[in-house]
């Protein structure tokens, strides 16, 4: 039996990704416009997985049916993990790419290679209709931040965002160099999702 599961986002590319992957499942993913909207909530936690856990909460409380929500962003060490949660307004305008990514460059201009590791983190929450959370997980993605953008695939911090951990073909590759199959297979959402289908395969509903 099919089940409804709305994903706390107006992104079509994750909704492409998520209906993909919980299809399979038995999953219908839906987005807000399709059940009459829901509101917007304020992503103020100090955490990915506490603002994950927010919007999932809200839409599920509002929809009363399964909801999905992902809450991601870039950590920068040499930044203290900045920008964080704070990711997608780092320069003050909300998913302002291009002010974004000057900003990173300008703050790391005088950082040497060997201290510009990062991570990309995403973090995923399942509530049932209940409002009760049903599934956490939260995946990441080491790399390091390039001197200028290279690749012309993707958004956000993509472009700055060499991926670094050995051992894997795209290791050495900028993400938005990557594509879609290559970059979701050792993304922090592609990693994410595959613990999240990993725990919904023995979840009661």
């Amino acid at each position: 039996m099919t089940m409804r599961l709305l994903l706390a986002s107006q992104n079509k590319k994750k909704h492409r990704e998520f209906s993909a992957a919980l299809a399979p499942l038995g999953f219908e993913v839906v987005l807000p416009g399709d059940v009459g909207g829901i509101a917007d909530v304020v992503e103020d936690a100090p955490t990915f997985r506490g603002n994950a856990a927010k919007k999932a909460l809200s839409a599920a409380r509002a929809s009363r049916l399964w909801s999905l929500a992902d809450d991601s962003g870039l950590e920068v060490d040499a930044l203290g993990g900045a920008p964080g949660v704070l990711s997608a307004r780092f320069a003050g305008v909300h998913g302002d790419d291009a002010a974004n990514n000057r900003l990173l460059l300008d703050k790391l201009a005088a950082v040497p290679d060997e201290r510009r590791g990062a991570q990309f983190v995403c973090a995923l929450c399942l509530v049932r209709p209940d409002g009760s959370i049903a599934l956490e997980v939260q995946g990441a993605a080491r790399g390091r931040i390039l001197h200028g953008p290279r690749g012309d695939g993707d958004f956000g911090y993509d472009p700055l965002f060499e991926f670094s951990e050995p051992g894997f073909a795209q290791t050495g590759k900028g993400f938005a160099e990557l594509a879609p199959a290559e970059k979701i297979a050792v993304s922090h959402r592609g990693r994410a999702l595959r613990l999240l289908l990993a725990g919904l395969e023995h979840l009661p509903r």
